[in-house]
């Protein structure tokens, strides 16, 4: 879908239906839509955000969230915000993947960026 056709989105849908690890849907000067998909027993991996902050936005399954030295159990409905600058993971700890969508102000990755699998991801890094 190229980025300026769809303005309204069924994002939870969208990222519920969505196995890819990371989909980039839409791209803005100052904002990012993307939609993930963390595997059983995987992470999204650690790192830091220098410049973007960003918010994840659970809408499947059960995990557990680092941000900053702080751990918690994250599931369906919740959201996780990262300020810039701070440490992050976000791992699998459920039965069934880990589904979400997320936001990156300003955009981190390039706009039409689909990786299927971390591995793609990290290669693609």
């Amino acid at each position: 879908m190229p980025d300026t056709e769809k303005m309204t989105l069924p994002v939870v849908e969208l990222a519920r239906e969505n196995n890819e690890f990371r989909k980039v849907l839409w791209t803005g000067e100052k904002t990012q839509l993307v939609l993930m998909a963390i595997s059983v027993g995987g992470e999204i991996g650690g790192e830091v955000h220098q410049g973007h902050d960003q918010m994840l936005y659970f809408v499947a399954g059960t995990g557990v969230a680092r941000i900053g030295d702080v751990e918690t159990n994250i599931a369906d409905g919740d959201v996780g915000i990262v300020p810039s600058g701070v440490f992050h993971n976000f791992r699998n700890t459920g039965s069934g993947m880990l589904k979400l969508f997320t936001t990156y102000s300003p955009p981190e990755h390039e706009p039409g960026t689909e990786h299927a699998t971390k591995a793609e991801a990290d290669a693609d890094e």
